[in-house]
């Protein structure tokens, strides 16, 4: 690199730099995706705005963006038409949906957590699901991207749940959590961001504007569904907890509905049989009475 005010790199140094291999920065010239650097004598010079288009590639493709997509969104940068907006809209959509901030914790702490003994097939499950991370170079500590998650899994294991439960659990959760997202982002795409999102890619001003929009909306996806969660676990532990305990302490089939009795009937039983026979009273002369009325259908149908 020459000393001069404008960085001037060799092909070898603008590797170096950008963290891309040789082979890569000639790839990303030969698809259009890079600025032909300029030529001087028998070598190529790139400079600084070589580097940051790089650096613009490397951070697009870590977010998942394709080199197709990626070309349309420089060529409009080039074309006048700016990629400030597109690339705040890229940064607010990958950057946090939760104020949650990831933990790290150590083999010895985590054993602690779930019974105190090793259990590699958990470990590697929980890596799976991405409940834990590992972590390069240190395979005794674990980056926790979400403390609560761990903490409700461990919650549920010292409850009695078995660890393979609770990760079949988080896997059928997950599935209908992901199901919930989507149908959220058709919903808002349709109704507040369709307008932004016209062009592809979106103008400048467009990409400002949906990236505020997106800040605003982010956390009503969560508020609403916890608002639902809590009116659905009230309205299913109060259901769930009638059909275990009956409503004059009568068990229910599973099943059936439960059928209430008239406040006088149940007291005339419990005068009659006691108050801890009154299930099984109800239960004999419903049987009795079903029987009585079976032996009447075949008595009518033997004299016709």
């Amino acid at each position: 690199m020459s000393d001069q005010a404008v960085a001037e790199y060799r092909i070898e140094d603008l590797a170096h730099h950008s963290g891309a291999t040789v082979r890569t920065i000639r790839a990303y010239q030969d698809r259009g995706l890079l600025p032909k650097p300029e030529r001087r004598g028998r070598s190529n010079v790139y400079r600084d705005t070589h580097l940051a288009r790089l650096r613009q590639i490397a951070d697009l493709l870590d977010r998942g963006y394709t080199l197709a997509s990626i070309k349309e969104l420089l060529e409009a940068w080039d074309a006048g038409r700016g990629l400030g907006g597109v690339l705040g809209l890229v940064a607010e959509v990958h950057g946090p949906w939760t104020d949650e901030e990831a933990a790290r914790i150590s083999r010895d702490e985590l054993n602690e957590r779930f019974g105190g003994l090793p259990d590699d097939d958990a470990v590697g499950e929980a890596c799976e699901l991405g409940v834990l991370e590992r972590i390069p170079g240190r395979p005794d500590q674990f980056l926790v991207p979400s403390p609560q998650e761990l903490a409700v899994a461990a919650e549920l294991y010292a409850a009695g749940v078995p660890l393979a439960a609770i990760t079949g659990h988080l896997r059928e959760l997950r599935g209908q959590v992901e199901h919930i997202a989507s149908r959220f982002l058709e919903f808002t795409t349709e109704h507040v961001f369709a307008r932004y999102l016209g062009q592809v890619p979106p103008t400048d001003a467009d990409a400002a504007e949906a990236a505020t929009m997106v800040r605003r909306l982010r956390p009503l996806a969560q508020q609403t569904v916890d608002a639902e969660l809590a009116r659905a676990m009230r309205l299913f532990a109060t259901r769930h907890l009638q059909r275990h305990l009956g409503t004059a302490g009568t068990p229910q089939p599973t099943g059936s509905s439960p059928v209430a009795l008239p406040a006088g009937t149940v007291r005339a039983v419990q005068e009659l049989v006691g108050a801890d026979h009154v299930a099984e009273f109800v239960r004999a002369a419903t049987e009795r009475e079903l029987q009585a009325r079976t032996m009447n259908d075949l008595a009518r149908r033997a004299t016709r």
